[in-house]
Formats: structure tokens, sequence, C-alpha cells
């Protein structure tokens, strides 16, 4: 399996960052009121990241030859596919939330700083999410296979 590229990464955040900013026009164009995330997502969000770091850990120490029992390959499987996922769904979450942001600052009248705020919260944790996605991606990686000396 290949590491998450920055490319990957750029896209899902762009077209996170499209569909929250229609998605917002849409809503106000119907006479609807927008969509503000709520405040549990932040708070969801960083408990994911926190989760799939501490998943990735034992298998990172399992590589290093340093723990003490042996790690069941499809569990390593497993949390490499979450870890490329929480990048992937990370990324999306902050652009979705960027793209919030950006609609209640190009309204004429400027938005209330309390809505504003869940937006810019859910962005940033949308990043830590994405970083950690790739940070425990990147730690279930195995070392590269050492040519044998003595062929």
């Amino acid at each position: 399996m290949r590491h998450t590229r920055a490319v990957t990464i750029v896209v899902c955040a762009v077209v996170g960052l499209a569909v929250g900013f229609v998605l917002e026009v849409a809503l106000a164009s119907a006479g609807q009121p927008v969509m503000i995330p709520p405040f549990t997502l932040p708070i969801t969000l960083v408990a994911a990241a926190a989760i799939v770091i501490a998943l990735a850990l034992p298998i990172r120490r399992a590589i290093r030859g340093t723990a003490r029992s042996r790690i069941d390959p499809f569990r390593a499987m497993r949390v490499v596919v979450l870890a490329k996922a929480s990048g992937l769904v990370g990324s999306l979450i902050a652009g979705f939330g960027a793209g919030v942001v950006a609609f209640l600052l190009t309204r004429p009248v400027v938005a209330d700083v309390g809505s504003l705020w869940p937006g810019v919260a859910a962005a940033l944790s949308g990043l830590v999410l994405a970083a950690a996605g790739l940070v425990a991606e990147r730690l279930c990686t195995l070392p590269p296979d050492e040519p044998d000396l003595e062929a």
C-alpha cells in the first residue's frame, strides 16, 4: 500500500471547501438557515485523532522490535486503512469548515462571531485529524528490505 499523496489531501480539502461553500449558498438562497457545524464536531475529531495515533503506536513498536508481543498483520492492515481514511476525511472536513467560514466572511453583512468560531474549529480539528492520519500511516510503515550481504 502506498502512502497518501499530498495531492490527494489537497484535492479532498478543495472538494470539501467547494461543497461547504456551495451548500451554504444553496441554503441561503432557498431562505433556509445556514449550516453551522456543531460544537461537538471538533471534540469528536480530536478524540478520533488521538485514537488513531494510539492504535498506530503498538504497531510501530512491533516494527522497531521493542514490543514484547507479535502484532496480528490483519490488525496492522486495519490500522493503516483507518489512518489513511482519517487523513482523507480530516482534509474533507477541514475544507468544509473553511468553506463555511469563507461563505460567512463573504456576505455583505458580516456574520456574528458566534457563527464563525464553529467553522474555524471544524477546519482546525479536521486538520488535526488529517495530520494524525498521515502520521499514523507513517508509523505503520515497514522499513525497506535490506539486501543480502552474503550474496
